[in-house]
């Protein structure tokens, strides 16, 4: 099996993992002021580009 002869810096490392990051999410802010998540109905209200599209009694 193959073994690295040197040992890799942390500098190095850290260059190397300094893609591996998670992107924080975008955050939209429905009408009724409660954050949600973009292209999806609010959880709260149940409104989706200005119309109802989930009734009140299932949000």
């Amino acid at each position: 099996m193959a073994v690295p002869k040197k040992k890799t810096s942390k500098s190095r490392k850290g260059m190397r993992r300094s893609h591996d990051k998670v992107a924080a999410p975008n955050v939209i802010y429905c009408e009724c002021g409660e954050p949600t998540l973009p292209h999806r109905a609010c959880a709260v209200c149940g409104t989706y580009k200005g119309r109802q599209v989930v009734s009140s009694d299932d949000a």
